[in-house]
């Protein structure tokens, strides 16, 4: 199964959590702070969104920061995936 994007929707996979700080500390997962940083996985086509038109300019393998709680958590075959609008996406990491 794949997971297709639909409008200005994105479908991101983020990365993982630190688990141990720079001086060499374990973090407990509950201290662990949520990864703001991901891979685009999929891309919707874009198209009219709300009565404006909405090009997309990410693209498939693209590392992104998203806003730190948006977006809609799915999981498929034992992998979570996260699925933002276009808008959600703050920057694109180079």
């Amino acid at each position: 199964m794949t997971i297709k994007p639909l409008a200005d929707r994105v479908l991101i996979k983020m990365q993982e959590a630190e688990e141990t700080t720079k001086s060499g500390i374990v973090l407990a997962s509950s201290a662990q702070e949520k990864p703001q940083i991901a891979e685009v996985i999929a891309v919707g086509p874009g198209g009219m969104v709300d009565g404006k038109e909405v090009a997309m300019f990410l693209k498939v393998g693209d590392k992104v920061i998203t806003s730190k709680y948006s977006g809609t958590e799915v999981k498929l075959d034992d992998q979570e995936y996260t699925i933002v609008r276009q808008s959600d996406i703050l920057a694109v990491v180079e």
